[in-house]
C-alpha cells in the first residue's frame, strides 16, 4: 500500500472531477454523482483519508488542477500529450467519439468528415480535440466551451463529442442526426502526477485493476444508469 503522505499530502484526497462528461458524472455541482465520484471515494477509503471533490466543467481544467498541485487524482481520457505529465492507470471505461450533422448534410459516416470546407465544433482541450488535432488533414476544428454549442452558434457542418451526449443532443434537437461509425475510441482512466513515488503510481493502478476485474466498475455504471458493457476488459489499453 502507498503512503497517504505521498498521494494525499494535505491529509485529504482531493479528487479532480470533470462535470462535462455525462458518462462519468451526473447529478449537479451541488450534488455530483457518478462512477468517478465512486472511484474517488473508494481510493480514499483504501487510503484511510477523507475525500474532497474539486469540480470542473472541462477536462483540461481537471488536468491543470493535478499538474499544478491543486488536486491529487483525476479521471481523464488517456492521451499521449497528457501522459507527459500524468501517469495513467489501465482504462476502466471505453466510450466512443461521435459526430452529429444536420439532416440535409451530404456526410453519411465518420469517415466522410475529413475534407476541405468541413468545420467541426469541439470542446477546447477535450480528448477528442487533442485526437482530431493530430489526425485530421483537411477539415477545420472550431473550439469552444462545448462542441455542440459552437456547432449551433457558428452554423458549423459537424459537432464532435462523446457518443452518449451527442446522441442525446440529436434527440433533443430535431433536424439533426448522428453519423454512422465512431471517429475514435476514448479510454477513460484514473491519473496522478508523475511527481509521485513509483510505489504510489503502482498502488493506484492496482486498485483500478481490481475494480475492473471484480466487476465493480460494471456495477457502478449500471447503478448510475449507464450500460455496464462500457466497462473496459481487464488489461485493456
Amino acid at each position: 500500500m502507498t503512503s497517504p503522505d505521498d498521494l494525499a499530502p494535505t491529509g485529504v484526497l482531493r479528487a479532480s472531477i470533470n462535470l462535462g462528461n455525462a458518462v462519468l458524472t451526473n447529478g449537479s455541482s451541488d450534488a455530483p454523482a457518478g462512477i468517478t465520484i465512486d472511484i474517488a471515494h473508494e481510493l480514499g477509503r483504501r487510503l484511510g483519508v477523507p475525500v474532497e471533490l474539486v469540480l470542473w466543467d472541462a477536462a483540461r481544467k481537471s488536468v491543470d488542477a493535478v499538474r499544478d498541485g491543486a488536486a491529487d487524482v483525476c479521471f481523464l481520457a488517456v492521451d499521449p500529450v497528457r501522459a507527459e505529465e500524468l501517469a495513467f492507470t489501465a482504462p476502466y471505461v471505453l466510450i466512443q467519439g461521435a459526430y452529429a450533422v444536420r439532416e440535409g448534410s451530404p456526410l453519411r459516416s465518420a469517415a466522410d468528415v475529413d475534407r476541405a470546407g468541413i468545420r467541426i465544433g469541439v470542446k477546447l482541450g477535450s480528448a477528442y480535440d487533442l485526437h482530431l488535432t493530430r489526425s485530421l488533414d483537411s477539415a477545420e476544428l472550431v473550439r469552444g466551451s462545448d462542441g455542440v454549442a459552437v456547432f449551433a452558434e457558428e452554423g458549423l457542418e459537424v459537432a464532435a463529442g462523446v457518443a452518449q451526449p451527442i446522441e442525446a443532443y440529436v434527440v433533443a434537437n430535431p433536424g439533426l442526426r448522428v453519423l454512422d461509425g465512431a471517429f475514435m475510441q476514448i479510454p477513460q482512466a484514473v491519473a496522478v502526477s508523475r511527481r509521485h513515488d513509483d510505489a504510489t503510481i503502482s498502488w493506484v493502478s492496482s486498485v483500478v485493476d481490481e475494480l475492473i476485474e471484480t466487476g465493480w466498475v460494471a456495477e457502478a455504471l449500471a447503478r448510475h444508469g449507464h450500460d455496464p458493457a462500457l466497462a473496459a476488459s481487464p488489461g485493456a489499453h
